[in-house]
């Protein structure tokens, strides 16, 4: 049944693009989905993607965010009385217990804490609605057309929304961040006060390369996934919202996404580089392979660092460098021909 399925999204993705598609035709359940390069943020697929609904969970990766980039995360924080008995899901903090930043963190993304994410708001910004106004005004930064924030923690609100293509793209901003990818795609974790925290997201064990990140849900919003993994050097984010088969989906979407790449030699060694960039031909020193997208531009540049243009045939040329996008994906060595 799986390898119809991914035969059915494969052939999908194949004549259609990243060009809109019905939800039976890309065998998923979701309302909204998209289908997101990691690096380059190229839409392998999207479905509705602009369509703004409401997101519950998945608000904290926004939260999380915000916490980074504004707060110390090892300074120890106390509970404020306003976090403790916050509704929904919850890692139980107590008024007046001391935590770091970081702990909540953990609490935060892993557990799903609504709890934590009051008590990081008041402590980063002192008040919740302050730490609201960061989160909207970072998400204006980043572009975010589609996204405006009520809370920290996602309970239903009606100004608290997103759409599945802005949440990739917050999420593709978010994972640069080493902490915060450290966090999302931790399994389990104990943290101060004894607290055992294990993952929500089903996919770190179920998916190949997965790399976090959060789940959402409530009875307004339904259910909420948005994914991220790796592969042979290749990053994906998969958003879906208001799916309730959402597990089985990410995992026939990614499989289908991944697919799409194709390894492509970009050097071969002793073979002049087919790009000319220098006033002679750079021979290639090793070979050199990369896994792309149809239709997605490489750029080279060179790199001519200890090379002299009269040097003998044979000589160092330097190095050539390869990027996708303005991401660095290879290099290699060059002589001269």
């Amino acid at each position: 049944m799986k390898a119809t399925r991914i035969a059915a999204l494969l052939l999908t993705l194949a004549l259609l693009g990243s060009l809109c598609a019905p939800a039976a035709a890309m065998g998923h359940s979701a309302r909204a989905c998209v289908l997101m390069d990691a690096d380059t943020g190229t839409i392998v697929y999207a479905q509705n993607g602009d369509e703004t609904h409401l997101i519950a969970s998945t608000t904290k990766i926004m939260t999380a965010l915000v916490v980074l980039q504004s707060c110390d995360l090892e300074a120890v924080m106390t509970v404020p009385p306003e976090a403790q008995g916050v509704e929904g899901s919850s890692m139980y903090l107590r008024a007046g217990e001391e935590l770091t930043a970081r702990d909540l963190l953990y609490g935060l993304m892993l557990h799903s804490g609504n709890d934590a994410a009051v008590a990081l708001a008041i402590h980063c910004a002192g008040s919740v609605a302050s730490f609201v106004e960061l989160m909207n005004r970072t998400a204006s930064e980043l572009g975010l057309s589609n996204t405006h924030f009520a809370n920290p923690h996602g309970l239903d609100d009606e100004q608290n929304y997103s759409s599945a293509r802005d949440l990739a793209e917050l999420t593709r901003f978010a994972l640069q961040n080493e902490t915060f990818a450290q966090i999302v795609s931790a399994k389990a974790v104990t943290v101060a006060g004894g607290r055992a925290l294990q993952n929500h997201n089903k996919l770190l064990w179920r998916m190949e390369g997965c790399v976090g990140v959060k789940t959402g849900y409530t009875k307004a919003a339904g259910r909420i996934l948005v994914s991220a993994a790796r592969r042979g050097g290749r990053g994906l984010i998969c958003v879906t919202i208001r799916d309730p088969n959402d597990w089985e989906d990410h995992l026939a979407l990614m499989d289908a996404g991944f697919a799409q790449y194709e390894q492509k030699i970009l050097a071969q060694a002793g073979q002049p580089l087919q790009q000319r960039l220098a006033a002679r031909p750079l021979i290639c020193q090793s070979d050199l392979s990369w896994p792309v997208l149809p239709g997605e531009k490489l750029q080279y540049s060179y790199d001519p660092t200890g090379a002299f243009p009269s040097a003998y045939r044979g000589s160092a040329a330097g190095r050539v460098l390869v990027y996708v996008g303005d991401r660095l994906v290879g290099a290699v060595e060059v002589c001269w021909g």
